[in-house]
């Protein structure tokens, strides 16, 4: 799901939230010695070269600018982290600088974006590959702030690579958008009803997200046109540039994956080691999104219930059932605020993401169903709307928004909505109606035009990918993975395919990770449609 600063896009928001929260855990150890030998098969090139000046690619741009040598050659001052919003400082290890990128890729020389950067270098320098760039998902998830919480989950990989990542340009560090107020965003989350039953909600909610764009152009309205994924995997390779790798190495989860396969296309000769997890489908439009979400969250509703022994049909139809009373009559909370039906499916949302959180959900819905009241539901949907005690919330879902909208051209109406939901329901009476009407309140009167229907990842000439798919994914369903390994071509896309649950196989499964790690540390590629579990 997502939010016009209400609800959250589940899709994309997991990698940041959810893996740094402890998805991911554990590493397999390997400490077999690498061919380096050989950069054309994606493998890491000569990483002690010096960074050289490598012309950015415009899509459609018979002429594309090349990038100024004062910023393909900067110099990276690594300094002691401070604490981000809202977080810790990390650890002695850790160290952060800042790199200047063009606000506008067309103009080059002209305004430039400051990127906030954080690294921990390889532990065994002898042997070092190079720099592992990291993109945990959202759109809009600080990797600044997200590396450091879940480094121990690549402790094997940090042996060989210095671990780096980012927050990409719109997000917290890096010029982060901003649209509303922390006491906007809870009065939108009291009052708007994410699954409109009649005309004046309809028109309240429609009203809500188009003053929310209006609020981001405002705030945010010099770096709003410039978003997109696109622009930012032209940051990536600047980035890259500048580390002085001669390919990059790449680590995406969820909406990562968009960004690694825009990546792979725009610089197909530049791709390293790369790996895609819980994938995004790069054929999908916005309403394809939603479309493959609510069959993915109904997938993994289904499997949680049969694991609770329940129908899942019986037990779908009793969820859909209880949420119609919250949305007529919303529950309270010891807090004294009120669950409200958007939230009310937020929090049933967020444990789907991975099987180890399943039990939160049976008891907040047990309170819900017989105590009437919406403490565990409230917590679970705070937690994932980045709510804290102090009713501050964080911005990713400002970001998460402007980036997507950036992206899509897709703007559905009020009347294309309403027509999806028979279909939508038929998919999910859990989840179907509020992902429908999501379709037209997202990017409702935006203020900047989207770049494409659905993201380019061919990549004809790249060294091999490998796309990760989970059968059991909620928010990024498998058939995804399929699709972006076929989209990035013959012989680039290798398939590999963890047959379990949750948002995010690295970690999660023995299988995936020693696969993953040998790919990464040896340059090991696996057969093209490897199964795991």
């Amino acid at each position: 799901m997502r939010a016009h600063g209400r609800a959250q896009r589940a899709a994309l928001r997991t990698g940041a939230a959810l893996l740094a929260a402890g998805l991911l855990a554990g590493c397999g150890l390997l400490s077999s010695e690498p061919d380096i030998d050989k950069p054309a098969d994606g493998r890491p090139g000569d990483v002690s070269a010096a960074p050289t000046p490598t012309p950015t690619h415009i899509e459609d741009s018979p002429k594309a600018p090349e990038l100024p040598s004062d910023l393909t050659s900067q110099r990276l001052d690594w300094k002691r982290c401070t604490a981000p919003r809202g977080g810790n400082a990390p650890g002695s290890a850790w160290r952060c600088a800042n790199v200047d990128v063009p606000l506008d890729y067309a103009e080059p020389s002209g305004e430039t974006l400051s990127i906030a950067l954080v690294r921990k270098e390889a532990r065994d320098k002898g042997r070092r590959l190079g720099s592992l760039l990291f993109n945990f998902g959202g759109p809009g998830g600080s990797g600044v702030g997200i590396l450091p919480r879940s480094a121990d989950a690549y402790a094997t990989l940090n042996t060989r690579y210095d671990l780096v990542s980012f927050d990409p340009r719109g997000v917290a560090a890096s010029s982060g958008v901003r649209c509303r107020t922390d006491k906007e965003q809870e009065q939108a989350h009291r009052n708007i009803d994410m699954t409109p039953d009649t005309a004046a909600e309809e028109a309240a909610f429609i009203k809500d997200a188009a003053d929310f764009g209006a609020g981001c152009e405002r705030r945010s309205g010099t770096v709003l046109p410039h978003v997109g994924t696109s622009n930012a995997a032209r940051d990536l390779d600047l980035i890259r540039q500048v580390l002085g790798d001669e390919k990059l190495s790449y680590f995406g989860f969820s909406y990562g994956t968009e960004l690694g396969g825009t990546y792979a296309h725009l610089f197909p000769h530049k791709v390293g080691r790369t790996v895609l997890d819980a994938v995004v489908d790069p054929t999908a439009d916005g309403i394809g999104h939603a479309r493959n979400q609510t069959t993915g969250f109904q997938r993994a509703l289904e499997n949680y219930l049969k694991d609770r022994g329940q129908d899942p049909k019986a037990g779908s139809e009793r969820i859909a059932r209880l949420l119609d009373r919250i949305d007529r009559s919303p529950l309270p909370t010891d807090s004294g605020r009120e669950l409200s039906e958007s939230l009310a499916i937020t929090g049933i949302v967020t444990p789907l993401y991975s099987a180890s959180s399943w039990p939160a959900l049976t008891a907040a819905l047990d309170e819900a169903e017989n105590n009437g009241t919406g403490n565990g539901l409230l917590r679970l949907a705070d937690s994932y709307n980045g709510r804290d005690e102090r009713g501050r919330y964080d911005t990713q879902n400002h970001s998460q928004r402007a980036i997507s909208c950036a992206d899509s051209r897709a703007r559905p109406t009020v009347d294309e909505a309403r027509a999806l939901l028979p279909e939508f329901r038929e998919l999910s009476p859990v989840f179907g109606p509020f992902l429908a009407w999501d379709t037209a309140g997202w990017c409702a009167q935006w203020p900047v035009e989207g770049e494409h229907e659905t993201p380019e990842t061919s990549a004809p000439g790249a060294g091999p990918v490998l796309v990760v798919g989970t059968t059991g994914d909620p928010a990024t369903p498998y058939e995804g993975a399929r699709r972006m390994a076929d989209e990035l071509g013959k012989g680039v896309g290798i398939l590999l395919t963890n047959k379990g649950e949750g948002h995010g196989a690295y970690g999660s499964s023995d299988c995936v990770t020693s696969t993953i790690d040998a790919y990464f540390l040896d340059g090991k590629v696996p057969a093209d449609g490897k199964t795991c579990g």
